[in-house]
């Protein structure tokens, strides 16, 4: 090499830069170091930048890996020799000595970090200009499989944060970007260098980093993930510095931009994510309230999933489930009768409702839908009150929604308990709701004294299609629907409209099972006691129309039928009725039902017509009416049964004459308003239906049989 090539360097000193030995390119380092202190002192700034283009350009970047030690090492001296000055030259110091940071050979990694050391330590913060360059290379090494490479970058990574720490001049705009890409890291050990900086930048009081959250959050909740242990506990304590002081100052965080973030690590398979990300979305809701109303259904979809963990010990669980059960009651809060009004406008077009309307209701009712065919109890069980609870406070804006919601309401009935009480309330505070608004072209249909929803007369006719299809659900939940429905809305509307829509039923067959399930609530069920009595007193037009509804729908069970004379007291129809059952098809189900009726008589209900027996003189078609049904029945239990209370009856009260005048009084009791003879005549008309209807399907029956021997 040719002095000129290197100069203001010696031979001797290039020869010594270019060497294998360590000693020797120190002691050119140390001629480096002289030689730019003497520059220095007489200001020759043209000689120290020559020297620094020959030591970054022509040995920093050489093809010979000594001479890219030498290189470093001559830099650094010139750092040294500079001291305060080198403030001056950070852009010809740094640059030349980051390239070998990514060199093939490790010991030139190692000597760059120490090289670039001694440049940072003279020259603090007049590094900061190269701060996103610096920290992008020592992200790399964070990561470098020598162990002595990494233990050189982490001197120099302490070095960085300390000059960082004590700054007032630091550029976090220009950092946050980098920062955003290099936070994605997979790499364990750069994930704990991106965390430790992360803690040392929050923990700066001069640094707002917290405004920048939303940009780095997810990246964030990556790390935590990380199975590393050690790198998860970092991250978790960083996130939860970041939480306090999101809780002791929530002005300076925009919201909306990490609720997003937070909905999609809410759904994460790991737990200690999950639960980080829960906990801050119910901290978010508490601290912003209604203006997380448009992250609705993305919260709602996060806490149904979580609800629907199993019950187990793990405190993990169990805290999850805590977290989100915390949140959905938050959530329920938020939402006002008021913008019931203001998604109506919205809906209407109207631009300053709609930029007002923060609930994104539709979304919020497919959410809702897609849940309660979850199959965890719980998760339903949350959604339905969801339902309830909307249309509590949004009445009119829920009712657009009703079609989309109905099927799967209907569905639900065949679930748990649990789940078709809470359903059976939805339902009924849909059905029960009327408003002149919802009601726009559907007249309302009405039952007793009372004008119902459209939907009520709709639900009542799906409810017994779903019973009609599914004759499991009706004998396992069809008693307790029914009894829970005449709690939750009128019991004589939820009857009498039961009682219309069967008597238009073309399934024979099913109107009698029917009948015969209301008719044992009818007369078991303390919910249905109000409904007993109105009809127990026949007094008015108003209970007599309803009795002429029952009749109408009960004609299609016999005994159902005797049973519904006998509770309003109408003893002379019920002897009429089962004197017609001699000319009626007997069976064993026909005769099982009169079983169940004797045991009914026997019941407290009836207390009243049993102390009726007791009266002198007697009714007599009330005996007549017992004595008929003791007749038809076999000498069973229940004919025992009978025998003995009518054997009760004083002899002496039986021999009691009675005036014809007390008879006919007896007789046409309810006569005022019921014209029995018509209904009479109504009995035998659907008796006549029910044989041809039954005839018919064994017609059918053998017409099957047939062909399938014709077939075989």
């Amino acid at each position: 090499m040719a002095e000129k090539d290197y100069a203001p360097l010696s031979t001797a000193c290039v020869r010594a830069l270019n060497d294998k030995l360590y000693d020797k390119r120190k002691a050119a380092a140390q001629e480096i170091e002289k030689m730019v202190k003497e520059f220095a002192a007489t200001r020759n700034t043209l000689q120290i930048k020559k020297l620094l283009k020959v030591l970054g350009q022509d040995f920093a970047i050489s093809q010979n890996p000594h001479t890219r030690k030498g290189g470093l090492i001559g830099l650094a001296a010139i750092a040294v020799a500079l001291g305060k000055d080198a403030s001056e030259y950070t852009s010809e110091l740094v640059h030349p000595i980051l390239v070998c940071f990514s060199d093939s050979d490790l010991r030139v990694r190692y000597y760059a970090c120490e090289s670039l050391y001694n440049v940072v330590k003279v020259a603090r913060s007049a590094v900061l200009v190269h701060f996103t360059d610096i920290f992008s290379a020592l992200s790399k090494l964070a990561a470098d499989p020598d162990q002595n490479v990494k233990g050189g970058s982490e001197h120099l990574d302490r070095l960085m944060k300390d000059i960082v720490t004590e700054s007032s001049s630091f550029d976090l705009v220009s950092f946050i970007p980098l920062l955003r890409e290099r936070i994605y890291t997979t790499n364990t050990f750069a994930r704990q260098f991106i965390i430790s900086w992360v803690s040392v930048l929050d923990a700066v009081p001069d640094i707002d980093l917290i405004v920048f959250l939303p940009e780095i959050l997810d990246g964030l909740f990556r790390i935590l993930e990380d199975p590393n242990k050690e790198i998860k506990k970092m991250c978790d304590t960083v996130l939860g510095e970041f939480l306090r002081s999101i809780k002791q100052d929530p002005s300076r965080v925009k919201f909306d931009e990490m609720m997003n973030v937070l909905i999609i690590h809410a759904h994460s398979a790991d737990e200690t994510l999950q639960l980080t990300a829960l906990t801050w979305i119910k901290e978010i809701v508490q601290l912003s309230g209604r203006t997380m109303l448009p992250f609705a259904s993305g919260i709602l979809t996060a806490v149904f999933q979580c609800l629907a963990y199993d019950t187990e010990s793990r405190r993990s669980i169990l805290d999850i489930k805590d977290t989100a059960k915390a949140i959905n009651s938050l959530f329920m809060k938020l939402v006002s009768e008021e913008d019931d009004e203001t998604l109506l406008q919205s809906s209407s077009g109207d631009q300053s409702a709609e930029e007002a309307a923060k609930l994104d209701l539709p979304s919020v009712v497919d959410v809702l839908t897609k849940y309660l065919q979850h199959s965890s109890v719980p998760t339903k069980v949350a959604v339905l009150r969801w339902i309830y609870h909307l249309h509590v406070r949004l009445p009119k804006s829920m009712f657009r929604h009703i079609a989309q919601l109905f099927p799967e309401l209907l569905r639900a009935l065949s679930d748990s308990d649990e789940v078709v009480l809470q359903d059976l309330e939805v339902l009924a505070e849909i059905v029960s709701t009327s408003s002149t608004r919802n009601v726009t072209s559907d007249k309302q249909y009405q039952a007793g004294n009372h004008q119902l929803n459209p939907y009520f007369s709709k639900f009542i006719t799906s409810l017994l299609k779903l019973f009609s299809s599914d004759r499991h659900l009706l004998e396992d939940k069809g008693p307790f629907i029914i009894r829970q429905l005449c709690v939750l809305l009128n019991s004589e509307d939820v009857y009498t409209t039961l009682s219309k829509i069967l008597v238009e039923e073309e399934n024979c067959r099913f109107i009698s099972i029917m009948v015969e399930n209301l008719n044992t609530i009818l007369l078991t069920s303390s919910e249905l006691f109000d409904l007993r009595m109105k009809l127990k007193d026949l007094k008015t037009e108003d209970s007599c129309c309803l009795f002429r509804c029952l009749y109408e729908s009960w004609c299609h069970n016999p005994v159902a039928t005797v049973a519904l004379c006998l509770l309003t007291q109408n003893y002379s129809h019920a002897c009429d009725l089962i004197c017609l059952f001699g000319n009626l098809e007997v069976t064993v189900d026909f005769l099982a039902e009169i079983d169940k009726l004797v045991q009914l008589l026997e019941s407290p209900i009836f207390t009243y017509l049993r102390l009726e027996l007791l009266a002198v003189p007697h009714n007599q078609h009330l005996v007549q009416a017992l004595y008929g049904l003791l007749m038809l029945l076999p000498q069973t239990e229940a004919f025992h049964t009978l025998r003995q209370r009518l054997d009760c009856i004083p002899g002496l009260h039986l021999q009691c004459a009675r005036s014809q005048t007390t008879k006919e009084k007896e007789c046409n009791k309810h006569q005022k308003h019921i014209d029995f003879d018509e209904l009479l005549k109504y009995f035998i008309d659907v008796q006549n239906k029910q044989h041809q209807y039954k005839q018919s399907l064994r017609t059918v029956a053998l017409l099957e049989k047939s062909l399938r021997i014709a077939d075989t």
